[in-house]
């Protein structure tokens, strides 16, 4: 292994690591607020991020896809946060913001990051891990968060989507969920996801960064 290859392990571990615990617990302590104590129960409503991954989607599949695409593509999940809608006060309604706490975790944490870059540059640190790892933290996030949106379940704007729309449609669309995971990543591989979707969303997220720091940025001037 190469020492490049090795920093950026070090870079994105960090930022990934905390991307991936803060995502599943905020699903979990959502849930508990809105009434069900599953994940509470089983100790996932935690920061520790050894309850939330995953040997595999966490830590060996990442890697694999690392080095088979040089580093051009990279996927990984942590253990679903159980969640027991039916014990939720009003099921529809509340599984919508079980569903969005994920991905506004990973937008807020986006925030964090680039915030923490912006104090490090005004500072004048030059320490150049310390400035890609906060930039590593805003794309991360920002990954996470427009991926886990994309409107198909498992994933959380599949459930979003679930939540909002009529009893029939919603029945439907719930129906693809044991074959959800297997569509995303097929539309994935096809470069479908990456293109209309990752692409435009992450796009939007740093617009929406650079729009909320502006007035920092001006004071630091």
């Amino acid at each position: 292994m190469d020492p490049n290859t090795i920093q950026t392990l070090l870079i994105y571990a960090l930022p990934v690591l905390f991307a991936i615990t803060v995502h599943e617990a905020a699903h979990g302590y959502v849930a508990r607020h809105f009434g069900d104590n599953t994940a509470y129960m089983m100790g996932r409503v935690t920061l520790n991020p050894f309850k939330h991954i995953d040997p595999i989607g966490t830590i060996l599949m990442p890697l694999m896809l690392y080095f088979a695409t040089s580093g051009n593509f990279l996927f990984g999940y942590a253990k679903p946060v159980p969640v027991n809608f039916g014990a939720l006060r009003h099921p529809k309604r509340d599984s919508v913001w079980v569903a969005l706490a994920g991905p506004a975790s990973n937008f807020i944490q986006a925030i964090l990051w680039a915030l923490l870059f912006t104090v490090l540059v005004a500072a004048g640190v030059d320490e150049r891990f310390f400035l890609l790892m906060a930039k590593a933290g805003v794309l991360s996030n920002l990954v996470m968060w427009a991926f886990n949106l994309f409107p198909l379940p498992p994933l959380d704007g599949g459930r979003v989507l679930v939540g909002v729309l009529p009893a029939r449609q919603a029945y439907a669309l719930s129906r693809i969920e044991p074959w959800g995971f297997f569509i995303v990543m097929g539309l994935v591989v096809a470069g479908v996801v990456s293109t209309f979707w990752l692409r435009p969303l992450i796009g939007a997220g740093y617009w929406i960064l650079d729009l909320l720091l502006s007035p920092l940025n001006f004071l630091l001037r």
